[in-house]
């Protein structure tokens, strides 16, 4: 899926015009680094900030060429595309969208349950907030570890709980920001 823009799990808050806001998640390290050079745009003691008001860069992929000519099927003459070149199955991406990256670094979320909660809680508190931020990439990432003298478990409720106060918290924090410019 290298170079494709996949569409989140949590996608589909409504904004006030009727429309809902589609969320997609970036997925080409391009588009992380090009948000990730942004200044911090809000941050809290574990969690910071990275917006950028543009869209994903595109693949650039080499023209190919059609295997047609080689094919050992007996079918000449017919247009063969290879499958990667089709068109893809999902709808296109409406331009006043949000694409989101959430960068859990195992430095500070040493165990991979800890960081699919944190990751999953950051997916759930965008989709809620996606109507008051504004269109582009954003990127939520892990700046600080959690204490593990206080969350012991890797996927307490806890640790779920914490984290999704401060997302909140986070996020309103950007949404008004994003207002203020």
């Amino acid at each position: 899926m290298r170079g494709a823009i996949a569409p989140a799990a949590a996608s589909g808050s409504s904004t006030g015009a009727g429309q809902s806001t589609v969320i997609a998640r970036l997925v080409r390290s391009e588009d992380f680094e090009r948000v990730l050079r942004t200044r911090t745009r809000v941050r809290s003691l574990h969690f910071a900030v990275h917006h950028l008001a543009d869209r994903p860069s595109v693949c650039a992929k080499p023209a190919g060429r059609s295997g047609a000519a080689q094919l050992s099927t007996g079918i000449e003459g017919s247009e063969v595309h290879a499958v990667d070149d089709s068109a893809p199955e999902r709808a296109p991406v409406a331009p006043g969208s949000l694409w989101l990256g959430a960068v859990v670094p195992k430095r500070h979320a040493r165990r991979s349950v800890t960081r699919t909660l944190l990751k999953r809680q950051i997916r759930s508190v965008v989709a809620g907030h996606a109507a008051s931020l504004a269109a582009g990439l954003w990127i939520v990432r892990l700046r600080a570890p959690f204490e593990r003298a206080t969350f012991v478990s890797a996927a307490s409720e806890a640790l779920k709980h914490a984290a999704r106060a401060e997302l909140e918290r986070l996020l309103l924090d950007a949404a008004r920001a994003a207002h203020a410019r």
